[in-house]
């Protein structure tokens, strides 16, 4: 069983930065492809970015292309989301979530963290 911890979110203004980390308690960690997501109030769970296991190979929404790094780090077990020029409609709970294979649907993800709260105002 792989425990996924999330940190990092807050309140932040338009325009303004973020940066989403997610500790994961396996030490096989390099072993999974990891994504973010997230899930507004009302709204599906929708994909954000996948980085697979050695960390050469990321994928985005289009909705934060540009503006959004998924990044590893293997030695530490951790996974991060660096969220630049942030927009109101960014304003979500951010997930992380580990799979053997790089996906981009929640449901082929096996772990899944509690998730942390990201509030853009503008």
């Amino acid at each position: 069983q792989v425990q996924l911890v999330e940190s990092g979110g807050g309140l932040v203004q338009a325009g303004g930065s973020l940066r989403l980390s997610c500790a994961a308690s396996t030490r096989t960690f390099r072993n999974y492809a990891m994504g973010w997501f997230r899930q507004a109030p009302g709204k599906e769970r929708e994909f954000v970015a996948v980085i697979n296991g050695s960390g050469g190979y990321t994928y985005y929404a289009d909705s934060v292309k540009g503006r959004f790094t998924i990044s590893r780090d293997n030695a530490k077990n951790t996974v991060f989301l660096q969220m630049n020029s942030l927009k109101p409609e960014d304003t979500a709970v951010y997930y992380c979530a580990g799979s053997t294979v790089v996906v981009y649907t929640p449901k082929r993800y096996d772990y899944w963290g509690q998730g942390t709260q990201v509030t853009v105002s503008s």
